[in-house]
């Protein structure tokens, strides 16, 4: 005699399936758990704004277009191999390369600043 109801035996399976699938999934941290300073936050939104729908920040997992995690980490950028420095970067995000297109219309160049300082502490 079977006492749990198939559909109790189901939903059962279904959360615990869910509860693993969530284990990939981590939380967003925020500004302050990430310590970022407010000019860092600042260039964050416009990541977020601009960015990320691309470019994954945190993961090495690619988007359309190359991941941004560690981009000031490395000698050169991996798929140009130009410098990764502020005005190699800084280029890419006003004049845009390849399948990316410019921000020089779109941002300031403060907005730029700011967002090269959130790129920095990826």
């Amino acid at each position: 005699m079977n006492l749990i109801s198939p559909c109790l035996r189901v939903s059962v399976v279904m959360i615990a399936l869910l509860s693993l699938s969530a284990c990939d999934v981590e939380r967003r941290k925020s500004d302050a758990e990430l310590g970022l300073n407010p000019q860092q936050a600042a260039g964050r939104k416009l990541y977020d704004n601009y960015c990320d729908r691309c470019h994954e920040p945190y993961s090495s997992r690619g988007k359309k277009g190359p991941s941004l995690k560690g981009v000031f980490k490395h000698q050169y950028l991996s798929l140009s191999g130009l410098p990764a420095n502020d005005d190699r970067i800084t280029d890419i995000i006003k004049y845009g390369r390849a399948k990316m297109d410019g921000f020089n219309q779109v941002m300031t160049d403060q907005q730029i600043k700011d967002l090269l300082a959130y790129l920095h502490t990826l």
